[in-house]
């Protein structure tokens, strides 16, 4: 067992954060997949622009599409990566039929320009949902308040949603709220709610870059990190206690959170940070490729992300009464991180222009 498979036994599951035509074909995800334990892959704009721009095979596809004048740029990206989340969706359909739904799973996030329309964003997760036509599908949206609300019906209609750009505590618990909302929904409608399965994905690199310069250097590195472990704690509080309890005897799945932004940006870091701080279990870590590699090669795997809940609280504390807003600076990064995704996307469509 390798190190990234020796995650596995802490219930813990690691996704890829890549996707490309090059990867599938050549066989790459196949044996990350086999040799690495990797359970899921998580897509982006960035991700896309890289991978189109780079790629000859694309290139090809793209200027038979740009023959078809009735199809807009953003058509004809779509018609290009719907077909590598399907063969995607396909190699990983094993661990997602083995697992009973557990694993499995890719992610296509809607257009960031949908951000603050709930429904466009409605529209287009059930077009792309029903474009990809996969079970193990999941569309990707932003946890805004119209993206939020749009989770809420999503999940009523049985789609998997990958709700993303999380950066605090308020915005973890308001997604909680519309999963629930919408599972107990979905029950109240006569409608299984055993099929259903969503993630959280928290963002962390980030907040410890905006918050390093502003705390005292023992928290240095550490706000990120210890924000995790308050908001696994609430997971556990709110999914194996009493509010959870009737929807998970009908079968229903809690929401797992999901770690992102797990490459580590200040070199003085050791480059696993947010992985091995972070292993617990109903969990998952989406990483990208120099930190998969980094693990692979020197990381260890422990449980750690139920330790030191205590020093995690009183951190925090300590951040907020040197007169630091966490929830105001999850509000900052969250609208930091649309404006990134939106100028990756307009990147992207001038691609297929």
């Amino acid at each position: 067992m390798n190190r990234l498979q020796a995650i596995r036994p802490f219930g813990q599951r690691i996704w890829l954060d890549n996707l490309s035509r090059e990867l599938i074909a050549s066989g790459e995800l196949a044996r990350l997949l086999a040799d690495d334990g990797i359970a899921g892959v998580t897509s982006n704009p960035a991700i896309f622009y890289k991978a189109i721009s780079g790629d000859a095979s694309y290139q090809g596809e793209l200027a038979v599409l740009k023959q078809n004048a009735a199809l807009s740029a953003e058509a004809r990206y779509e018609k290009l990566v719907v077909a590598d989340i399907q063969a995607a969706c396909d190699l990983l359909l094993p661990q997602y039929e083995a697992s009973q739904g557990n694993d499995g799973y890719v992610s296509l996030e809607v257009s960031p320009e949908l951000s603050r329309d709930e429904a466009g964003t409605l529209a287009a997760a059930r077009r792309l949902w029903a474009e990809i036509g996969r079970a193990n599908a999941m569309i990707k949206i932003p946890a805004t308040a119209e993206g939020i609300r749009a989770f809420q019906t999503l999940t009523r209609e049985g789609v998997n949603v990958n709700i993303t750009l999380l950066f605090s505590l308020p915005q973890v618990e308001a997604v909680w709220d519309a999963y629930i909302a919408g599972l107990s929904a979905r029950l109240a409608d006569g409608q299984p709610v055993a099929g259903v399965k969503a993630v959280a994905s928290f963002f962390l690199s980030r907040v410890d870059s905006l918050l390093d310069p502003q705390v005292a250097e023992p928290h240095q590195g550490k706000v990120a990190i210890a924000l995790s472990k308050a908001a696994y704690a609430r997971y556990q509080e709110r999914f194996h206690g009493e509010e959870f309890a009737k929807l998970r005897a009908a079968g229903a799945r809690p929401q797992f959170l999901l770690w992102a932004s797990t490459g580590t940006k200040n070199p003085a870091y050791r480059d696993v940070l947010y992985v091995e701080s972070l292993i617990g279990d109903e969990t998952v870590n989406t990483v990208p490729d120099a930190t998969m590699a980094a693990f692979r090669n020197h990381g260890d795997a422990a449980l750690t992300l139920p330790q030191n809940m205590d020093e995690a609280k009183a951190l925090l504390a300590a951040v907020e009464a040197a007169g630091i807003d966490l929830a105001a600076v999850g509000e900052k990064l969250q609208q930091d991180g649309l404006k990134l995704f939106e100028d990756a996307f307009a990147q992207l469509l001038k691609l297929t222009a």
